[in-house]
Order: C-alpha cells, then structure tokens, then sequence
C-alpha cells in the first residue's frame, strides 16, 4: 500500500478524544483503530507488536546487523482533536495544485482561501489532500503514523539498507494531554526517540511550552431579579470579571513564536454557578510560574470583593518544555537536522508552540524531540496535507535509521 492510500485509510476510522469520559483509551474508536494497526504491522512483518488495554501499540522493527548499536524509537498519537469533528471525514485530493482557492464544499459554499492559508501556495503543483469542509483532516497525527509504518514497510523490503533496531509506539489521547499516561519508557527500550507530529514540511522542534489546565469556578446567589437589589450575586458577570482582569494581549491570537498566553477554552454558566477553563502556556519556566501564580492572585481579588469562596481554581500541570532535558543529547537533533538535508528537505528549528508527548516523555529518560508530519492547519475544517510532504518524512524517519548504523 502506498502511503497515500494508508493515510487515506486511516482517517476512515473515527479516533476523536475525550477528555470527559476518565477511560483509557478515551473513545472506543481508538481501540479500533489500534486493533487495525497491529494487524497490519503483523502482515507487514514487524516482530514484538503488542496491543495493551490502554490502547498503546508497540512493535519492533529487529535489526539486521550485527553490530552493536543504539535502539532508535519513532512515536505519533492516534487520536484527533475534539476542536472539531473528526467523524465521516470525506478527504479529496487536490492533483497538481493551480495556486487558486480551493472550492472545499460546493452546497455549504466553504472556501480554503489563499489570502487567509498563504502557506499553502508554496505548495503548487502538488497534490494536497484536503476536507470537504465539515470534519478536520486528521493529518495530525494520522500521517505521522503513516509515515512511520511505510518506513518500516520500505525497510523490511530493501533488506540491503543496514540498521539497528527500531522501536514504534502509538499512543492514544494526545490531544487532551494523556498521551504519556501509560507509555512505559523502559518497555519500550529506545535509547531515544522522535515523534512524527510536527506541521509543515522541514519542522524540527526540540522547545515547547511549559503546560498546565486551570478550572475557575464561581459561586453566586440567585434571587428574583424583580427584588435583586444587594441580594443577587450573578455568577456569570464575575466570571466575566475575571476573564477581563487577565492581560488583554497574552492570548493565543495575540502572542507568536516565545511569547506565552493564557486561553479560555471553555466556560459553562448560570446565575448560580459558572466555570471557566483555561490552558497556561509558556516556555520560559519562570514566567510559567508567574502565569499560575497571577491567576490564583485574581481569584483572591475576585473573593475579597464578593466574599470568600465566591471563586475557586483548580490548577494542574500538565507537561513542561522538554529543551532542558534534550540540549544535554544534542546529537538526537543533529541526527534529525541531516537526515532532512540529505532528502533535500531545509530543516527549519523552531519552538513548537504547543506540545508532543515527546515532551513528556523526555521527563520519563527518553529524549524525544519532534519532526513535521507535513500538515497544516489542524484541529480544523481547513486542515490539508501535501503528499509530497508526506512522503518526504517518510524518506527522513528511513534515513535517520540508515545513519544511525553508519
């Protein structure tokens, strides 16, 4: 099977995770997805494929040299993000692509259009596998898994490439932070590892944000409004309160590159009790802190206001930047940065302006910096992939095993 046909097939399955349902994997679909996988990691020859009850997949790719080397491992999450609807995905490729708007859905008249996505036209003249508008792509991270087993099935075929052994993992509920939950690094064996979830062709990312989840709740008084005067304490207006006391401009659609935010996420509401959640992001710790630290500061202002326990905050971490544990190995990175040179790929090393279970995952001992899967515009309707993105990092994942034996 080609690795556009695989990809094309493995956004069949419906692997939308949950965040709510406290299972692992969190949606049954997942399970399924993964029960596919083993099977076709069997067929094409891979040894040690196992399945867990959590839904994590590892195989073995055995070496075929005798000669002592290190244990490489490449890891990507099965799951899509449930930003949007990753159910009945109807994909379309693209050929040749003319440069031109992309008419995504002719009934809904949705439109991928080159003045808001300009990345895309430096992909013209590929093919681009797009949505019909309704569903995300799943190109994050269903192409990385792709790009995974089609280099492992191109070097179970050329058996004259020499190499150690290789590691494979695929995990599930990544998108909502548990991705490492149940990952056991010494099962796994690597010395080291990359995950294949990075975006556009070329990306290389060893920095990214230090991560935690804040729950605000606040409590309220409900009374008939006719008669409210100094009894009512309206839950949803101090909720608003507080949102607008955090800094206007550290938000996701203000801040690039370093600069960290606080994003609301989600909020629930009545006059009685409302809730808002929010993500913290930031890649210098100690700003990471201070970000936490100036939430529960609003929450004591909002309580000496209107009395104590109007508000409380939940605050957890959820994984950190994994730099500090990658620069003392930076090997594993120039490895990466001359594989892609060698398939002509222009490595372009950048902060990843979220996180990879690689993050967590190098806290555990495996140093796991992340490579481009080759999509754009995840978590959404306008999400597509170059093929030829695709196949490159296919073509990066069999060189980096290739000159770890040389």
């Amino acid at each position: 099977m080609n690795i556009t046909d695989r990809f094309l097939k493995y956004v069949s399955f419906p692997t939308t995770s949950d965040e709510n349902t406290n299972m692992t994997p969190s949606t049954p679909g997942q399970m399924k997805f993964a029960k596919y996988l083993v099977e076709e990691l069997n067929a094409i020859g891979l040894t040690e494929v196992e399945l867990d009850r959590n839904g994590y997949i590892m195989a073995t790719l055995p070496a075929n040299t005798g000669r002592a080397l290190p244990t490489v491992g490449f890891i990507a999450h099965m799951d899509t993000s449930p930003d949007m609807s990753g159910k009945h995905i109807k994909p379309r490729i693209v050929k040749d692509y003319d440069g031109e708007d992309i008419l995504l859905n002719e009934e809904k008249l949705i439109m991928l259009e080159t003045e808001k996505y300009p990345e895309i036209l430096q992909y013209k003249g590929q093919d681009i596998i797009v949505t019909d508008g309704t569903t995300l792509l799943g190109a994050d991270d269903k192409a990385g898994i792709a790009e995974i087993v089609s280099a492992m099935e191109y070097l179970l075929a050329n058996p004259g490439i020499e190499h150690g052994k290789v590691r494979i993992g695929f995990t599930p509920d990544e998108e909502i932070g548990q991705g490492a939950d149940h990952f056991d690094v010494r099962k796994f064996g690597a010395d080291w590892a990359y995950t294949m979830d990075g975006g556009e062709i070329g990306e290389l990312e060893f920095e990214n944000f230090n991560a935690a989840s804040a729950k605000v709740t606040f409590r309220g008084l409900n009374v008939h409004p006719g008669y409210a005067k100094h009894k009512m304490k309206n839950s949803m207006r101090i909720a608003y309160q507080y949102a607008t006391m955090l800094p206007r401009h550290e938000t996701p659609e203000h801040t690039e590159g370093y600069e960290g935010f606080y994003h609301l996420v989600g909020m629930q509401g009545s006059v009685e009790e409302s809730t808002m959640s929010y993500i913290i992001r930031d890649h210098d710790r100690a700003r990471f802190e201070s970000r936490k630290k100036e939430m529960q500061h609003l929450v004591n202002k909002i309580n000496a206001e209107y009395g104590e326990g109007t508000a409380t905050i939940e605050l957890k971490d959820q994984y950190y930047n994994m730099r500090e544990k990658v620069e003392p190995v930076m090997h594993v990175v120039e490895a990466a940065k001359q594989a892609m040179e060698q398939v002509g790929v222009e490595p372009r090393v950048r902060p990843i302006r979220g996180g990879t279970d690689g993050a967590r995952l190098s806290f555990e001992g495996l140093p796991c910096p992340n490579i481009f899967a080759g999509g754009h515009n995840f978590h959404g309707r306008f999400e597509y992939l170059p093929v030829p993105s695709m196949e490159k990092a296919m073509q990066v994942v069999v060189k980096i095993i290739e000159n770890v034996a040389k």
